[in-house]
């Protein structure tokens, strides 16, 4: 972001009020995530505030970090003699406005893509059939968000033939935001879905709202029909069917039509050339993330190769890598030898610990123990990243880390501001993983982390995890555990409490934070409301113990209006203020889950705890129409067969074929947790967009389905969960609940995680 104000020009611009000493230099570049500050001159911090946190508290942190110029809307208490601060009243809208700015400057065109899905492979995909034959400029990841296409911008070089950004709106009003402050030339819509109107009234209102990103575009290329929308039809190019098509590497047909709508859009600028349709990359590895050997996690982005996204790469591997040790290998095909240096120089930028430039089929001997690997640059590094694969099996687990967000964010916008979440990790994140969630969760700024035993706060602890943790089922055994890891227990009868007290004593500790867990209905651990005084008394004369919080857990959240639910929680008021009666401190009091946050929102209390709703799962529909999907259970055919009539499949011969059929073999069974009960009929896997029933008895490692018409091959892709059969329709046909069937699914499964859409 390399701009070339004065501190003056800069004041103006924001229409802010200088506080301080008045900056001397000029102001280059704009940073708001203390964790990914480098050392240059011209930086300015703006302190930015979200569902979570708010950037003033970050002040400190960028100032040790040697920054000099801050955006704020109040001043910090440490109000540093050598420090600069430019006061507004909204600092997002500050930057925007500073974005807004430097777009006045640009004199080439900047096509916007908006839409439901696909926008960030349509722009990468674009950029592939583009890059090299003329100057051409994306926002890198997604950055389609109020604050990414304001930092997108900010970006842009001085010249350039054509910039590419994305642009997103979740609520009404946001996209005339983003479209006064891009103002595009140009515009691609990728599709409108009714299951993303979330916060709009309706479908028609949600369409209206996105489509006004291009009110004054030159042109529109996008297949939706947009009847309602006159001035627009007027203005769009329809994707159509040409010659070329037959080059496009993909079979499914979402990736069919959004590498039509990029073609289409860069034959605007040059011909298409069909060696580069045919390369059109995979693209659902970019920046996957997976657990690697020795300890280590891959950071997986090989599909391209040039500065700006080596760039946001570099910064990525930064803000997850903790403490851990960094190192990037980069693979340079003959043609980008030259650019060597240019890499080797941003990773010195970004104090990278080892950087490796692989040759192809070149071994590799360095040790990844405790390290944060990214893999970057020519196809062979795809390679590399398997080979570093911790597992190996064609059936992966991969979760949408941008989608898990998202849902955060739904449920926190649903709460007061002041009300804290702690989300619940245990049992490997639902089997997501427990270390990868919690600190893809850390980074979110959540308050608390909830698990089950003190090993796993263990876990978390080794791993780097500074938030807050809560044990919910502390035994006995665990307690010494807790003490020396910093770990909350849940306190649930009197027995358990004398040992962690036997525990304190002997290790002088005083204040150790408990939590108070109260049995209000679900006849589950916890103390009964006629055990509260005696408690007291007993917390009252224990100076070893300091109650962070008492909580209690609804019977029946799932349910809008119950009558049960509301006895709970009046019980839980009651005994609640008991402890506040006596207590000489304040405690947080939590009573809701995910499911209670969708219905019973008026009992937040002080923190709500927040676990499969982060998935996207609601038993309230209308609140589940706000959240997006984040797992995606996939495999591939193993082999295709043809069945005769009055042959059998599988074991104890259940399936006799009646006529004769074609059948697919798949590498999942029910050690991954594709379940036994699915077998002959009961459940489905979707091939190119097709139901294919399953044929035979599940087999401890395979299934057979039957494909019927459909020409496919082997290593065709099979979805088991995803857009065709989501998390709750498939633990149906399971019959099971999603709890369930996420923590069944095998460690064998390979799990990968994205921040992409």
């Amino acid at each position: 972001m390399k701009l070339e104000l004065t501190y003056q020009d800069f004041c103006s611009q924001l229409q802010g009020r200088s506080e301080g000493i008045s900056y001397t230099g000029y102001i280059q570049e704009v940073v708001y995530d203390s964790r990914k500050i480098n050392q240059s001159p011209g930086l300015v911090f703006f302190a930015l505030n979200g569902p979570f946190r708010n950037g003033h508290e970050y002040i400190s942190d960028a100032y040790n970090k040697g920054v000099r110029a801050f955006v704020v809307h109040q001043i910090p208490l440490n109000n540093w003699s050598d420090a600069s601060f430019v006061v507004v009243d909204d600092t997002l809208f500050a930057l925007q406005m500073l974005a807004g700015h430097y777009r006045e400057q640009l004199n080439y065109p900047i096509l916007a893509i908006a839409g439901s899905l696909g926008k960030t492979t349509v722009k990468e995909w674009m950029y592939h059939l583009l890059a090299g034959k003329i100057h051409v400029f994306r926002s890198p990841k997604s950055y389609n968000s109020q604050l990414g296409v304001a930092l997108s911008l900010l970006q842009l070089p001085r010249k350039a033939d054509v910039a590419i950004i994305e642009v997103a709106a979740t609520k009404p009003g946001e996209m005339k935001i983003l479209a006064e402050m891009l103002r595009p030339t140009y515009g691609i819509l990728t599709n409108l879905l009714p299951t993303h109107v979330g916060e709009f009234k309706d479908f028609t209102h949600y369409s209206r709202e996105l489509c006004s990103m291009f009110d004054e575009v030159k042109w529109l290329i996008t297949s939706e029909p947009l009847e309602s929308l006159t001035e627009l039809n007027e203005k769009k190019i329809l994707v159509q069917s040409r010659a070329l098509d037959s080059l496009i590497p993909f079979q499914d047909e979402v990736s069919i039509h959004q590498s039509k709508l990029a073609m289409e859009a860069a034959q605007q600028w040059i011909p298409l050339e069909e060696e580069r349709i045919q390369s059109l990359p995979h693209l659902a590895m970019r920046l996957e993330t997976f657990e690697g050997n020795a300890g280590s996690l891959i950071i997986n982005d090989t599909y391209t190769m040039d500065k700006e996204a080596f760039k946001s790469s570099l910064s990525y591997q930064l803000s997850i890598a903790g403490s851990k040790h960094r190192i990037v290998l980069i693979g340079l095909s003959d043609e980008q030898e030259q650019i060597a240096d240019e890499l080797r120089e941003l990773c010195q930028q970004f104090d990278v610990n080892d950087v490796h430039f692989l040759h192809q089929d070149e071994d590799l001997t360095l040790s990844l123990k405790n390290a944060v690997v990214l893999v970057k640059g020519a196809r062979y590094m795809q390679r590399v990243a398997n080979r570093l694969k911790l597992k190996q099996h064609k059936t992966q687990l991969s979760y949408n880390l941008s989608s898990l967000k998202h849902n955060l964010n739904q449920y926190k916008n649903s709460l007061l501001p002041e009300t804290k979440m702690l989300a619940m990790v245990k049992a490997q994140s639902y089997g997501a993983g427990l270390t990868t969630i919690a600190r893809f969760l850390e980074k979110q700024g959540i308050h608390y982390f909830g698990v089950a035993y003190s090993d796993e706060g263990k876990e978390l602890r080794k791993s780097g995890i500074k938030t807050p943790i809560m044990v919910m089922n502390a035994e006995e055994e665990g307690m010494e555990t807790c003490v020396k890891y910093d770990l909350e227990p849940a306190i649930y009868d009197f027995n358990q409490l004398d040992e962690l007290l036997k525990v304190l004593i002997a290790q002088e500790k005083t204040a150790f934070p408990i939590h108070i867990k109260m049995d209000t209905g679900m006849k589950r651990l916890g103390f009964y409301s006629d055990q509260v005084q005696q408690l007291i008394e007993v917390l009252a004369a224990q100076p070893e113990l300091r109650v962070k919080s008492v909580y209690s857990h609804l019977a029946e959240a799932d349910k809008k209006e119950s009558a049960f639910t509301q006895q709970q929680i009046a019980q839980f008021e009651e005994s609640t203020g008991q402890f506040a009666s006596y207590l000489s401190y304040p405690f947080l009091r939590h009573i809701l889950n995910s499911e209670g946050i969708a219905h019973n929102p008026n009992a937040q209390f002080d923190m709500v705890r927040i676990g499969i709703g982060l998935f996207g799962l609601s038993s309230n529909r209308s609140f589940e129409q706000r959240l997006k999907p984040v797992i995606h259970w996939t495999s591939s055919i193993s082999q295709v067969k043809i069945i005769r009539p009055g042959e059998s499949v599988g074991y104890g011969r259940s399936f006799v074929a009646e006529k004769e059929m074609r059948i697919a073999i798949i590498p999942i069974g029910y050690a991954d947790g594709f379940k036994r009960s699915l077998s002959n009929g009961v459940g489905a896997v979707y091939i190119q967009n097709q139901r294919c029933p399953v044929v035979g008895s599940v087999c401890m490692d395979m299934i057979m389905v039957d494909i019927g018409a459909v020409i496919i091959e082997a290593h065709t892709k099979v979805e088991i969960i995803g857009p065709n059969q989501g998390l709750n329709e498939f633990a149906k046909d399971c019959h099971t609940i999603p709890y369930e069937l996420l923590t069944s699914i095998s460690p064998r499964v390979h799990r990968s995680y994205s921040e992409e859409e």
